[in-house]
């Protein structure tokens, strides 16, 4: 059964420029209801997290400020959202999602959230519209109680996990893989375990190469026994931020790679949708939708 975190209603910035992205994260489960993909019952509502799992991989101090409120301007500035409460519980519902998603992913192969992938946090600084790292805390929260050993984080949005890796930086089980372009945001990269820097304009053929490539080596390497999968889809030729041209196509292949190759390694999967800002929502909505399809086809749900 595929098991997914849908979320209370979403709480859309005040700055209406914010308005469009975030309406795939309501659109998505819809979507996929609509086209016969899943029904209802596969999706589960996330609880606010624990502050003791945030924790795992934050720093306290930034941590207390957040649900206190009283960041400086200055990150509140880098994180490009105006704070509220309703702002910090939004992190923490995704927060939850990715823990329990991946508990279902150990026991299903695959499971999903419907958004998070908020992987410019790093451990003590937000950015980005990023205040938490999902998939950060929910590794850790596997390696703490034991419920993994080796984590391998591929990391395949258009932009460096900056914030992944910066927590996890020399960490001997979690492992941060970051295939992104090498131009585009963040501007001043972090170093992942691998980073796979691509130029602007790359389209279907070499990026799924080298993808094919990168990850087969980073699987050999790390051995890991559980996977956690940021599937942004600002890849596309369409997207307003992206610099590369992957096609629709190009983009359903890139997770059918990645969920073949785990699936084939016996590698349990969460997924986290990250980015995508392409011109027409209708084109953001379908390539993660593609990627729920991919994933059934895969696991054989």
């Amino acid at each position: 059964m595929l098991r997914i975190a849908h979320h209370p209603a979403y709480i859309h910035p005040l700055r209406e420029g914010h308005r469009f992205p975030m309406l795939k994260y309501e659109l998505i489960p819809a979507q996929l209801i609509h086209e016969g993909v899943v029904t209802a019952t596969s999706f589960f509502m996330p609880k606010l997290a624990q502050r003791t799992d945030v924790l795992l991989a934050h720093d306290e101090a930034y941590v207390q400020a957040l649900l206190d409120l009283t960041l400086d301007a200055k990150m509140v500035r880098r994180i490009g959202f105006p704070l509220s409460k309703e702002l910090v519980d939004r992190e923490l519902y995704l927060v939850d999602g990715t823990i329990q998603a991946s508990i279902f992913a150990q026991q299903y192969g695959v499971a999903f959230n419907t958004a998070g992938g908020t992987h410019h946090a790093g451990r003590d600084f937000g950015e980005g519209f990023c205040l938490l790292n999902d998939q950060a805390v929910a590794a850790a929260y596997l390696f703490r109680r034991k419920l993994a050993e080796r984590i391998l984080i591929i990391d395949l949005d258009v932009h460096q996990g900056n914030g992944t890796a910066h927590i996890f930086a020399g960490h001997g089980n979690i492992f941060t893989f970051s295939m992104h372009g090498e131009k585009n945001f963040p501007f001043i990269k972090e170093r992942s375990h691998v980073d796979v820097p691509l130029p602007d304009g790359m389209e279907d053929e070499a990026y799924l190469g080298l993808l094919e490539s990168t990850v087969e080596q980073a699987l050999l390497r790390y051995e890991p026994d559980f996977v956690f999968y940021q599937a942004g889809v600002d890849i596309l030729a369409t997207d307003k931020l992206g610099k590369l041209k992957l096609s629709e196509e190009g983009c359903r292949l890139r997770d059918k790679f990645v969920f073949k190759a785990c699936r084939e390694r016996g590698i349990p999967v969460q997924v986290s949708m990250g980015g995508g800002y392409s011109v027409h929502i209708k084109d953001i909505v379908n390539a993660h939708v593609n990627t729920y399809k991919t994933a059934i086809e895969v696991f054989g749900f």
